[in-house]
């Protein structure tokens, strides 16, 4: 399709993706692998740098970038007009660095026998749904569901990097994949995903709404937390449905104005960065976007925009399904947890 159907393509200021497009695909190796990039694609982002190197191009000249360089699909799914999106963000939490009454929740780094399944392992013996598993001395065996891990399966391998108030916000933290933790001194702790346990992830919204016959348009993450936080003893209960389990590392060196680091291994920036699935499409991908979503205080906002593939997420299945990175903190939480929204999806692969 021509560029020049999208409504909103001569308007939007492409140089915002030509900037984030120009620091790479991909970081080597990415923190999440994605799928392959076509080979075009690692030069083009070669030459965005390029242009850049000769000073701010115009709004023109980037435009130009992207249509001289690219051709334009509209992905739609099997049986459906437009794709569907949700919304994410870097929460920040309250913690320690050692346990206290205050802070018991621990979060784990990486285990040292954590394996990752990579694109063309065989794993025969195991669940092929597992995407991680454990290393024995006997072979590879599925690593501890998180109910497993919550009653002691890490414990004793100094793995706890960062305490927490509850399993509620490790539960949130995780499902987001990157998060701030406030230590009691005010300083400011970033981490980033550092794996998984590779057991199916089960979505905790989707059961509520089941249990409680709450219409899933309504369910949102404020409504799920908010449910959690009010019993613990059903907290614990519904949280081990979901036998995903996150692990993280600490990152001192990210700046405090920077995004959260994505699955590509550079930082996310506010509604221009977007989770997909990482089986079907590259790191590195210009797409287009237009839908309406919740601006957060009542209204809505009209958002068609240039974005770029830099994430993906366990939750994220099929080719027009996406999840916008919203921003950091409450306010952005609030507004993520409110985005469930058809799109329309236009991806620009290279020539």
């Amino acid at each position: 399709m021509a560029p020049a159907v999208l409504a909103g393509w001569s308007a939007d200021d492409q140089r915002v993706v030509l900037r984030l497009f120009a620091q790479g695909c991909e970081t080597d190796p990415p923190l999440r692998q994605g799928a392959a990039s076509p080979p075009a694609l690692p030069a083009l982002c070669t030459r965005a740098a390029s242009l850049l190197a000769g000073g701010e191009p115009s709004e023109d000249a980037a435009r130009r970038f992207f249509e001289s360089n690219f051709t334009f699909w509209r992905i739609r799914p099997a049986g459906a007009a437009r794709g569907f999106m949700t919304g994410y963000f870097e929460p920040e939490f309250e913690g320690a660095l050692t346990r206290s009454d205050a802070f018991p929740t621990p979060l784990y780094g990486r285990p040292v026998d954590l394996v990752t399944k990579m694109a063309g392992d065989d794993w025969p013996g195991l669940d092929p749904a597992l995407t991680s598993a454990r290393r024995t001395a006997k072979g590879l065996e599925p690593f501890p569901d998180r109910g497993e891990i919550e009653e002691g399966a890490l414990a004793g391998q100094g793995l706890e990097i960062l305490f927490m108030r509850d399993p509620v916000d490790r539960f949130v933290l995780q499902v987001q994949g990157s998060g701030r933790i406030r230590l009691p001194d005010g300083k400011v702790v970033r981490l980033v995903y550092s794996g998984r346990n590779g057991h199916p992830y089960t979505s905790l919204g989707r059961e509520l709404s089941r249990r409680e016959s709450i219409p899933p348009e309504q369910m949102t993450m404020d409504k799920l937390i908010a449910r959690l936080k009010a019993d613990a003893g059903f907290a614990r209960e519904l949280i081990r449905l979901n036998r995903s389990f996150v692990f993280f590392a600490r990152n001192d060196a990210l700046p405090a104005d920077s995004g959260p680091i994505g699955g590509a291994g550079l930082p996310l920036t506010p509604l221009r960065s977007i989770a997909v699935d990482r089986s079907l499409w590259p790191y590195g991908m210009p797409a287009w976007i237009d839908t309406e979503i919740p601006d957060g205080k009542g209204g809505s906002e009209k958002l068609a925009r240039l974005v770029l593939a830099q994430d993906t997420g366990t939750a994220i299945v099929g080719p027009a399904r996406i999840d916008l990175f919203v921003g950091s903190g409450a306010e952005a939480g609030h507004r993520a947890g409110l985005i469930r929204h058809p799109f329309d999806f236009v991806v620009l692969w290279p020539r």
